[in-house]
């Protein structure tokens, strides 16, 4: 019944930021943004999120990516699109209400300033408190007005220790659309009780926190009226302008690089582009299966086309480990992309144990080397994929790769550990390391690999690095549609 959900709520609206009862906070780091564009109907938009104590403070950082990349791709303001923030556990929080500050730049700073709130699950009450509180006129809901969408996306990792099913059909009742998004070992009835119909378009399951952000895109185009917006010349790209789904892009005219505002270009003096060792470390284990171990060796080569090879630019090495560790071929040995590429297809797979450890000694030790072709003060980056635990010990070689400058990014597929991975990759952590379940998704996780590695005053000198990044952009878009 609804009564004792009344009675937990306090009298009055809360404030954003008030909380009920009151916990600690600090400033977790900054969020990567993508930054796309989209026009979007006018909506109250409120996300309910889970901090219960099952959900670990890293995890609750996904649930704030996957935040703020909908919310970037939004058309915010008080007469467009307007965002609120419900954060629950035992208790119920208001972070962020539809009448506060509606520009993007203090949405997301709001957004990044949560924390956890790390007790129980009362869902039932935080959609009580939708109900009553964030989508009410008081608190800036605009409800009465015609063409206004109300829209709640609630995400949970549990079972909820209070009722579901009464309180979110008085919220579809009162025109609330509920998206609900599950995660791990969630109930998926309490998903289907709470979401609107029909259910496939409003219930979505993700098997970690790891892989929430593959659902940016859904939510993007679901808020989104326009779907080609450079075709709408709803854009401001001075060149070339690529479109995705209710975003876009800009990009530019060979022999011109993008600037670092995403949007002008500058005319090349005709360099040669910017130097890259590139070393590729590749799980041979028995785990992996020859079948996949062909899919790997299809993203290795899908990542070589988007490089611009030649002994002034990029070079490659490959490295594969299992029990042992085996140079396949060092930086520099191939001086062109065709010869790399058919190196990698004929690569035989090793088939036996994960010492992941061993083989990211032997990368600092050896593949980054001058003995083996290396150049110096070119950028060094590893690209390390797994798909299990490690049998031996990572800590001391994934810092030394770090501390000697190296640029790590870790791919972790099925029963890849998530934490080896973190340790693995470079700081920022979240924009360095991958994971996906399963390995058909593997040549899509390109996107995310974006090589922000270009020092050099003159963009010219990073254009093969510029080139890198967005290919392999495109590559791992696909990621997310």
């Amino acid at each position: 019944s609804s009564s004792p959900l009344s009675a937990a709520l306090p009298a009055r609206p809360l404030p954003p930021g008030t909380l009920f009862p009151s916990f600690p906070l600090t400033s977790p780091p900054p969020l990567p943004s993508p930054g796309a564009l989209c026009r979007t109907k006018p909506t109250d938009l409120v996300f309910i999120i889970d901090s219960s104590r099952s959900v670990r403070p890293h995890e609750f950082e996904k649930i704030k990516v996957f935040v703020s990349r909908v919310i970037e791709a939004l058309d915010v303001g008080p007469n467009a699109t307007r965002v609120g923030v419900i954060n629950y556990a035992s208790a119920v929080r208001s972070e962020l209400a539809l009448q506060g500050p509606q520009s993007k730049a203090a949405l997301l700073q709001a957004v990044r300033s949560i924390q956890p709130l790390s007790t129980g699950t009362m869902t039932g009450l935080a959609i009580q408190f939708a109900i009553s509180r964030a989508f009410s006129a008081a608190e800036g809901g605009r409800g009465s007005a015609p063409n206004f969408r109300k829209v709640a996306i609630v995400v949970t990792d549990g079972r909820p220790q209070d009722g579901v099913q009464d309180v979110s059909a008085r919220a579809r009742a009162a025109g609330i659309e509920i998206f609900a998004i599950g995660v791990g070992r969630v109930d998926m009835g309490t998903l289907r009780q709470m979401a609107s119909e029909p259910l496939d378009e409003h219930v979505d399951y993700v098997e970690s926190y790891s892989a929430i952000e593959k659902l940016t895109h859904k939510f993007q185009e679901a808020f989104c009226v326009v779907s080609d917006l450079c075709a709408t010349g709803d854009h401001d790209c001075e060149q070339l302008c690529v479109s995705t789904p209710g975003a876009y892009r800009c990009a530019c005219r060979d022999g011109f690089s993008l600037n670092s505002d995403g949007r002008t270009c500058t005319a090349c003096s005709g360099g040669l582009g910017s130097a890259l060792d590139l070393v590729f470390l590749i799980d041979g284990s028995k785990s992996v299966r020859p079948e996949n171990f062909e899919l790997v060796k299809k993203f290795i080569n899908q990542i070589v086309d988007s490089l611009e090879v030649s002994d002034k630019q990029a070079q490659v090495g490959l490295v594969q480990y299992s029990s042992s560790v085996r140079q396949e071929f060092p930086l520099g040995q191939f001086k062109n992309k065709k010869d790399i590429k058919a190196a990698v297809k004929k690569m035989s797979y090793m088939e036996k144990g994960t010492m992941t450890g061993q083989a990211l000694k032997y990368l600092v030790d050896s593949s980054f080397s001058t003995i083996n072709g290396a150049r110096p003060g070119v950028p060094k980056v590893g690209i390390v994929f797994t798909d299990g635990r490690s049998q031996d010990y990572i800590s001391d070689a994934a810092k030394k790769a770090k501390d000697s400058g190296f640029r790590m990014f870790a791919v972790g597929v099925g029963n890849a550990v998530e934490d080896e991975l973190r340790e693995i990759a470079s700081e920022p952590v979240a924009e360095h390391y991958f994971y996906t379940a399963d390995f058909r998704t593997i040549s899509k996780i390109g996107k995310k690999l974006q090589m922000k590695i270009c020092v050099e005053e003159d963009p010219c000198e990073c254009k093969s690095i510029v080139k890198f990044q967005t290919k392999v952009e495109d590559l791992i878009n696909s990621l997310q549609q």
